[in-house]
């Protein structure tokens, strides 16, 4: 919004006003109001959630200083949401489609996570919202994302042109003012199921190569294939994050690694210099992402203030999800999903033991009629906290391998 109040007074000769212009600045401004939210006004929102008994029900399950965290305030999620939604709507550009989509899906998955708290909170169901009404809400989210990829205008992404033989083709173009001749490529923007993928020269990849068997009908086909896809990251990625959200500050801190992460692919990728430098795909407009992603950053940052051990409030599935669901969404609008295993490995591994965990179980219950566990206990952080490993330990331990993860995706952009 104050955007639009830059141009409007653009013909005044007000200082400093021209710097809204610059996404640097604007998503300086979302990451510092973000903290802000989080830091200042999260005190009375704790205050607030108290005073209405919104606290987390634990179950006992063993584990060291658990039942200490029992009437801890929980849907501490809006606080989260508030800080992201909040200096987006101020700062970004509500023009972008890019921008519009990443806050569908923030107050999207809010929603579904808010209702699954609530019917945990005050409607004492400790199941909270049915598992199908969560994934019809994902898999909701995937064909919205799929389908305004596929029908906005605005999404598009820069190509070489290729000749008949598969070959760029370039042309000579000369400089107007030195008259210097230099060779460049031809190219267009088009609407593509093309993405990233890591580790490889020639890194692009479409989504129509897997339905290249079925002709004409491929040009239609693989958009199929692509919101399949998206909704399977959307589902898989935003239920890791959920099962990632079990001790103090280790959803949010992971979130805030891969957020910082994200927002470096994105703002590269929509700047045509940084992209031509390195060889990447170019998005046009993709780089007022970094405002929403700046302010993503600020939110899981400062609400770790509250939320590090010893937690002062959880964020409840009114953010886990949320959280998760950014992210994958993201991913998929910069083109960087294939990406998501290494970058988002943290949520990859606690959702991958909860599998091997039950799977296991059943298997060996109906082979030796006992059911037998490969970890202490699931998702992977309970088992290392049933070792006796301390729960801020286990949290710092896994964001030093998240920040590994990130270094290691960032990497990709040069290491082919």
């Amino acid at each position: 919004m104050l955007y639009y109040l830059y141009k409007l007074l653009s013909g005044f000769d007000l200082p400093g006003l021209g710097m809204f212009q610059y996404i640097s600045f604007r998503s300086a401004a979302a990451i510092i109001l973000s903290l802000i939210i989080t830091t200042a006004f999260g005190k009375k929102m704790i205050r607030i959630l108290q005073r209405k008994q919104i606290g987390e029900e634990i179950r006992d399950l063993g584990l060291e200083g658990q039942m200490q965290k029992k009437g801890t305030p929980t849907m501490g999620g809006i606080i989260i949401l508030s800080a992201i939604i909040i200096p987006t709507l101020l700062f970004a550009r509500l023009d972008n489609i890019y921008i519009l989509l990443m806050l569908t899906t923030t107050a999207f998955l809010g929603l579904i996570g808010f209702v699954d708290d609530y019917i945990k909170v005050f409607l004492k169901n400790k199941e909270g919202l049915a598992g199908k009404f969560k994934i019809l809400g994902q898999v909701s989210l995937g064909l919205i994302v799929a389908a305004t990829l596929f029908l906005s205008e605005d999404v598009i992404v820069r190509q070489n042109v290729k000749d008949a033989n598969g070959e760029d083709i370039q042309e000579i173009v000369i400089d107007a003012e030195t008259g210097e001749q230099s060779l460049q490529y031809v190219t267009e923007d088009v609407k593509s199921t093309i993405t990233t993928i890591p580790f490889i020269k020639k890194n692009e990849f479409d989504y129509e190569w897997l339905v290249s068997f079925a002709g004409d009908a491929s040009s239609w086909l693989k958009w199929v294939i692509y919101a399949l896809a998206i909704i399977f990251i959307i589902t898989a990625v935003s239920n890791a994050a959920n099962l990632t959200d079990g001790i103090d500050g280790l959803a949010s801190g992971t979130s805030a690694i891969s957020g910082v992460t994200l927002g470096i692919l994105a703002y590269v990728s929509g700047n045509i210099i940084y992209a031509d430098y390195l060889n990447i795909m170019y998005i046009p407009n993709i780089g007022e992402l970094t405002v929403f992603v700046a302010a993503f950053i600020g939110a899981t940052v400062g609400f770790l203030w509250y939320n590090s051990y010893p937690a002062q409030v959880f964020m409840g599935d009114t953010g886990s999800l949320a959280l998760g669901g950014i992210l994958a969404v993201f991913s998929v609008i910069i083109r960087k999903e294939i990406l998501i295993p290494l970058l988002c490995g943290i949520f990859l591994v606690e959702n991958f033991s909860v599998m091997i965990q039950v799977s296991w179980f059943k298997y060996t219950r109906r082979k030796y009629g006992e059911g037998r566990r490969v970890f202490l206990m699931s998702p992977i952080h309970h088992h290392y906290q049933k070792k006796g490993i301390p729960e801020p330990k286990i949290t710092t331990r896994f964001w030093i391998v998240g920040i590994i993860l990130a270094v290691l995706t960032i990497v990709t952009l040069k290491i082919r």
